[in-house]
C-alpha cells in the first residue's frame, strides 16, 4: 500500500512538474491561432494591428508568442524590438537566411512553417524555432514557438 501510495505521489509530482513546464511556453496550437487572429486584426485595421503586435496589447504577447510582420519592402512593420529593421536580410545563429525563406512561404490564404535556430526571449542559447508564416494584404506576418 505505502508502496502503491509512494508511486502514485511521484507520478502526481512529474506530471504537474511537467505541466508547469508547458506552461511555461506557448504550444504550436497557440502559435497557429495567435497567427489566425493576427490576420484577421490585420484585415480589420492594418495600421492598429500592427501597433498592437509591437505592443504587445489585445492579447498579442503570451509568453514566449508574439506575432511580427513585414512589409514589402523586406522591413519589419511590427515587433517588439526590431521595427524599422530588416527582416528579409535576417539571418539566424547560424547563419541560414530566414528572412528570405519567412517571405519565400507565405502565400495569401495558407499558413507555411519555417524552421530556424534563436535563442527563446531573455536567453542566449539558440533553439529550434518553429514560425507559422502567411501573407495578408502587403503583409508577411508570422508568430513561432520554440521546441
Amino acid at each position: 500500500m505505502l508502496r502503491q501510495l509512494a508511486i502514485a505521489s511521484a507520478v502526481a509530482v512529474f506530471s504537474s512538474a511537467g505541466a508547469a513546464w508547458a506552461a511555461e511556453y506557448g504550444t504550436p496550437a497557440e502559435a497557429k491561432a495567435m497567427l489566425q487572429k493576427a490576420v484577421a486584426a490585420v484585415n480589420a485595421d492594418k495600421a492598429q494591428a500592427l501597433a498592437m503586435f509591437t505592443k504587445g496589447e489585445g492579447g498579442f504577447k503570451d509568453r514566449d508568442l508574439y506575432p511580427y510582420c513585414g512589409g514589402p519592402d523586406g522591413n519589419f512593420t511590427a515587433h517588439p524590438t526590431l521595427v524599422g529593421k530588416s527582416l528579409k536580410d535576417l539571418k539566424d545563429k547560424a547563419g541560414k537566411p530566414l528572412g528570405v525563406e519567412v517571405y519565400a512561404a507565405a502565400k495569401d490564404g495558407v499558413i507555411a512553417e519555417v524552421s530556424y535556430m534563436w535563442p527563446r526571449p531573455g536567453q542566449t542559447d539558440p533553439v529550434n524555432k518553429v514560425v507559422y508564416v502567411t501573407k495578408v494584404g502587403d503583409q508577411v506576418c508570422a508568430v513561432g514557438y520554440y521546441k
